[in-house]
């Protein structure tokens, strides 16, 4: 018998005089089998970190599956051995209370987190589910008699759902009183959604600046966003008596909002601020409102306004007001603005750009056009121009904007040029 025989003997002989005293054991209460010693999984012990989290991960598990008097129990355990859990599990331990309409016992349990001199998230959350659950009670939690921000909006949009009538005038309170900005904008959100002719005043009354500017701006955003004929009429009535510039503008926006394109058109006709007619004019652009702005570009006489106009036809998607501009405007300024616009507008105007480029004789708006190919991307239609080009300043340019342009059909037209 070789040594290494011997030596397994040994060992198998413990191992079996082990499992026989284990058997034997008072302790021992799950198999008198000797074998079942060695095969069993350990558990973990009572009280030992991996229990409790063990148990914190079986509660949780019993949330997801909406097992609440489960998850309960499990919590409770983990609650009874002081670990790192603690917090979480008394936070969920109420939480499950309350999906089982044991409110009171919620409300008992989240008190216990109070009590801790940790003040961790779970003790934050706790304060939210909270008031959410004195909300469910019919309890009504005014915004200002909490202190933290998401306890506030929390309580705001409650007050709504239960209570709109004495809502308006808390809300109103917390829009003067010294609420942090975030507090501030989700009242008057909250007033914008009730309809009421007391809310609509009250958020009248801020877009008229008595708020401070920040929140100007978002109550004249939410008479816009309601789109009903008083607030809009609010809105046209600010505008007629502002001598805010940017108010204004702001207002103009917001008449693209509600879909007030006459508003609009009459501003871009009649205000005397270049800066208000600029902006008038965007937002018809936007409204793709081709029609009256060619009949405004008609008349308008200001450059810098007809140069907004024709950025307008861009942001409309007016490809042929531009291409006829591009053909016909005597302002060479204009007219180069008009051919990048149809650049920026992509291939769909190739054959615009192409034409033009055909009867055009002023090298400068050549240039331009050769830039407008550039701008969308179009490759043969570039090394074409630049296979038959014979003017060389012409030519340096196509070659020169192909240069930064990553094509198959550039990079073959640059290696016949090297190979010449």
């Amino acid at each position: 018998m070789t040594q290494t025989t011997k030596t397994l003997i040994s060992i198998n002989t413990i191992l079996i005089c082990a499992a026989w005293m284990l058997a034997a054991s008072p302790s021992r209460a799950r198999s008198a089998e000797p074998w079942a010693a060695l095969e069993s999984p350990m558990l973990p012990a009572e009280g030992s970190p991996d229990r409790e989290s063990d148990l914190y991960a079986e509660g949780t598990s019993d949330l997801d599956q909406n097992q609440w008097e489960k998850a309960l129990d499990a919590f409770k355990q983990v609650i009874e051995l002081h670990g790192p859990h603690v917090n979480a599990a008394i936070y969920w331990r109420a939480y499950a209370l309350n999906k089982l309409e044991r409110r009171e016992e919620a409300l008992q349990t989240l008190s216990e987190l109070e009590k801790s001199a940790a003040q961790d998230k779970w003790t934050s959350d706790a304060r939210a589910l909270d008031v959410e659950i004195r909300q469910a009670m019919g309890q009504k939690v005014a915004p200002d008699s909490v202190s933290d921000d998401d306890l506030k909006l929390i309580a705001i949009q409650g007050l709504m759902n239960s209570d709109p009538d004495h809502a308006v005038p808390l809300l109103e309170k917390v829009l003067q009183g010294n609420q942090s900005p975030r507090v501030k904008e989700r009242a008057l959100f909250v007033l914008s959604q009730s309809g009421s002719p007391q809310a609509r005043a009250v958020i009248a009354g801020v877009a008229r600046g008595q708020s401070g500017h920040d929140l100007q701006s978002k109550a004249l955003q939410d008479l816009a966003i309601s789109g009903d004929p008083a607030s809009k009429a609010e809105l046209a009535d600010i505008y007629a008596h502002s001598d805010d510039i940017n108010v204004k503008k702001s207002i103009l926006r917001d008449f693209m909002i509600s879909g007030e394109k006459d508003r609009i058109l009459t501003a871009a006709k009649s205000e005397k601020n270049p800066d208000l007619r600029r902006e008038a004019v965007r937002q018809l652009g936007v409204m793709g409102a081709g029609d009256d702005l060619w009949e405004l570009y008609q008349s308008e006489s200001t450059p810098d306004v007809k140069r907004e106009i024709v950025r307008a036809f861009f942001v409309g998607g007016q490809g042929e007001r531009l291409y006829t501009l591009a053909q016909n405007e005597k302002d060479v300024d204009l007219r180069r603005e008009a051919i990048r616009s149809l650049g920026l507008m992509g291939s769909k105007t190739a054959d615009h750009l192409a034409s033009l480029y055909q009867t055009e004789k002023t090298p400068e708006i050549r240039k331009e056009i050769l830039n407008a190919f550039f701008l969308q991307g179009n490759c043969p239609e570039l090394v074409g121009l630049a296979r038959v080009e014979k003017d060389p300043d012409l030519r340096k340019t196509a070659i020169e904007k192909l240069s930064l342009m990553k094509c198959k059909e550039g990079t073959d037209f640059m290696m016949e040029i090297l190979n010449k």
